[in-house]
Order: structure tokens, then C-alpha cells, then sequence
């Protein structure tokens, strides 16, 4: 029923051979499931009346032995109707994916949680990631929780420390690379063909995708049946979007849903292949040497999914754009202060896109549109020590407290009723 296969050459493989990549032409590989078999799977299953969750969906998941699910309650993250935010955009149903409330903060979990569950199941005993940060913050809790060893491999100086910090306190052996986040993720890919004990879980890894597709589920799920008009999510290593499209490929074909969504893919100015080659009509990418933005995130140059990601825009009638810096940290402003709604500054990427979109006149008005943040604001504290007003300090008295807030002057008595 389930099978790897190469989304190039189309070359199948066994789903519990230990392949990153396809050995015929070396592009990458999904995971592919019958369908008829999946929808007897469904009918046999009480799915609908478990919590929301990835393994709400487990009849979906390419994993063998529940018993075995490595999980820190990831997934049933809130869709959080935008209405303040969306009379501002003039987006009249505005919808929020927040992922930061997964148990370690971002998306990556649900990847996480099934390609850990894949490892044990293939009786790996030692993980590795390259990361820019919320990759590594993952895999350390999941491999902390199924007792597996753990190294990952960070630019050095390129991570934000909320994410860092949770890395180290996990457990993983932590390795910083005097180079970019493209030149740490080769050097895992040649770890893990040189030494077979070492699984990879970057996203190149198919099972990973596997997990995230779970948060198309949920929001068709949350929506009551039907799949939005537009889906936005910020774009990196470009797994999420793939892994997205994927999800509400599968609904589709399963009769879970009557319609498909158009997927829009942001990047950062500093950081965008992807969506230069939209822009440009193009069908291959050019690699970014020296990527940069102050949304760490998805300061990616050289995209390992650029192919997914070009795939699932094409196939939905997508698109993708750019946002400056200036504008991800304003969007990132705006959630917060409009849906108290605080996301690291690669989530805003989403908000910002969103909003040139409708100044652009790209976005009807009347489209159920849902922004994908990606990562708690608190993965990323120092840009807001950095760009936020200080707080200012006075003396512990009320007066100058009441005179700073513009409170000295008494109130006016209310009227008489």
C-alpha cells in the first residue's frame, strides 16, 4: 500500500529501505499510498472522533505500529479567525494557523513526531539535522522523549538563541558550522550516506513531510469540510508548502474535501529563489550564496524542496512574492498588537505577504484566506528587544507614573444620568 518513489524519474522503492534520495537520478522522494485502500483504512477507523491532532490522522501516517508513536501531543493548533486584522487588510474571512503552539514552539513537530516514530520503527539509534534553528529544537525534544542520540549541525552565529537554547537543554550535541545553513545540511547528507546508524531528518527525509501534511488536515477539519480559497505560508527549505499542498491533495482525493486552495509562498527579499523563479516564469532555481534576512528561519539560499515547493504552486494555480525585511517586522507589529497573536519574524512573512497581496490587488476581498505562522515570537526575543520601544524607568511613586502615562490631569466627572 505504501511506497517511496522519486518525483522525477518515478523509480519506486521500499518504504523501509533507509533512502534519502533517488539512486536513479538523485532528486527527491515521496511517499505514495493507495487510495482505495486509505478510504477503507478511514471507514474502518473512529478518526472523526478523536482530538485534533496529527494522530487524529493516523489511517494517513505511514507508520506500522501505533505502540510505537513517539509523541509530545503535537498538532490541534488553533485557527484563529483574524477580524481586527482582517478589517485592516480589508480580507473580510481572515484565518491564522498559529503553529507556535506546538509543544516545542513551531510546524517542525509534526514532521518530527512521525519521522522519529519512523526511526524507531527502523531501529535507528542515532538522529541528526542541519538547522537554522527550530529543526534542531525539534528533533532534540523527539529524540530526547525516544531515548535516541542526537546531533545537529547550525550556522554558526545564524540562530536565533530562544531556539539554540533549546537544542542544548534537550540534550543534542550540538555542532556549529563556520558556514550557512546550505553548506551544514550537505555535510549531514554526507554523514548519514557514509554511516548507515545515522538517520537524517531534514526535510529531505520523505517521512517528515508525512507529519506536517497533518496541518492541511486540520484546517479543512476546523473549517468544517471545505478547504480555503488561499493558503499563505512562509517558504525556506520550501518542506512546509509542499507538505501542505500534499495534506490537501489528500483530502481531496479522498472525497474529504470538494475543493482545492491556491497556495502562495513568501519569502524574505534577502532569501527568495523560489519566488524569483515565479516571478520570472522559470522552472528551475538559482541557489543564493550568501542568504540574508532577520527572519532566521527561512534564510535558506539553495532550497532542498525548490521542486515540491514549485510543484504544489503550479498545480494549485499559486503564486509566490517577496517581503523586505521592514515589512516582515511591521506584519509581525500588526498580528500581535491587532490578535495578540505574537509569531517569530519568518511566521510574519505569511501576514507581510499577505498584506502586499491585497494592496497589490492580488487577494479578493471575499476569499477564505489562511496565513500559516509558523514559530512562537518567543523563539526569536532578541528582534524585539531590538526594534520595539524600551521600557522606560521612574521612580516608584504614583505622580510620575501618572504624568508619564498622561493620567496626571484629573478625570472629568461622569454626567448625571
Amino acid at each position: 500500500m505504501i511506497h517511496l518513489q522519486c518525483i522525477a524519474c518515478g523509480k519506486k522503492y521500499n518504504e523501509n529501505k533507509i533512502i534519502y534520495y533517488c539512486k536513479q537520478c538523485g532528486d527527491l522522494l515521496e511517499v505514495k499510498y493507495n487510495y482505495e485502500t486509505l478510504k477503507e483504512k478511514l471507514k474502518k477507523s473512529n478518526w472523526r472522533s478523536l482530538p485534533l491532532s496529527v494522530w487524529r490522522y493516523t489511517p494517513l501516517m505511514p507508520i506500522h505500529d501505533p505502540s510505537k508513536t513517539i509523541t509530545l501531543n503535537e498538532g490541534g493548533t488553533g485557527l484563529h479567525q483574524c477580524k481586527r486584522l482582517g478589517k485592516l487588510l480589508k480580507i473580510k474571512h481572515l484565518y491564522v494557523k498559529n503553529e507556535g503552539e506546538n509543544p516545542t514552539g513551531s510546524f517542525k513537530d509534526r514532521g518530527m513526531t512521525v519521522g522519529v516514530t519512523k526511526a524507531i520503527e527502523l531501529n535507528m539509534k542515532i538522529v541528526i539535522c542541519a538547522s537554522t534553528g527550530n529543526t534542531a529544537a525539534s528533533l532534540a525534544a523527539y529524540a530526547a522523549k525516544a531515548a535516541l542520540q542526537c546531533i545537529v549541525l547550525i550556522p554558526s552565529g545564524k540562530i536565533a538563541y530562544g531556539k539554540l537554547a533549546q537544542a542544548m537543554i534537550y540534550g543534542a550535541k550540538v555542532v556549529q558550522v563556520k558556514g550557512n545553513f546550505d553548506q551544514a545540511l550537505k555535510i549531514v547528507l554526507e554523514l548519514s550516506e557514509k554511516h548507515k546508524k545515522i538517520y537524517l531528518l531534514n526535510s529531505i527525509n520523505p517521512f517528515r513531510i508525512e507529519g506536517q501534511k497533518s496541518l492541511a488536515y486540520e484546517i479543512c477539519d476546523q473549517l468544517k469540510g471545505k478547504a480555503p480559497d488561499k493558503v499563505i505560508v512562509p517558504v525556506g527549505n520550501a518542506g512546509n508548502i509542499s507538505a501542505i499542498w500534499k495534506g490537501l491533495s489528500d483530502f481531496h482525493q479522498l472525497n474529504l474535501t470538494s475543493n482545492l486552495p491556491q497556495m502562495i509562498g513568501i519569502q524574505a527579499e534577502g532569501a527568495a529563489p523560489i519566488a524569483q523563479a515565479v516571478k520570472e516564469g522559470s522552472n528551475s532555481v538559482i541557489p543564493i550564496g550568501q542568504p540574508e534576512t532577520v527572519a532566521t528561519a527561512i534564510r535558506i539560499g539553495a532550497p532542498l524542496s525548490w521542486k515540491k515547493a514549485m510543484r504544489a504552486i503550479k498545480e494549485s494555480k499559486g503564486t509566490a512574492e517577496t517581503v523586505t525585511d521592514q515589512e516582515i517586522l511591521e506584519a509581525q507589529r500588526i498580528l500581535a498588537r491587532h490578535e495578540g497573536l505574537f509569531v517569530e519574524p519568518a511566521s510574519a512573512s505569511s501576514i507581510a505577504g499577505l498584506k502586499k497581496l491585497a494592496e497589490l490587488g492580488r487577494v479578493d476581498a471575499d476569499d477564505t484566506t489562511v496565513c500559516v505562522v509558523t514559530g512562537h515570537g518567543l523563539k526569536d526575543p532578541d528582534i524585539i528587544m531590538q526594534t520595539c520601544e524600551k521600557p522606560v524607568e521612574i521612580e516608584a511613586e504614583i505622580e510620575p507614573i501618572l504624568e508619564y502615562l498622561g493620567l496626571s490631569k484629573p478625570l472629568a466627572p461622569i454626567a448625571a444620568q
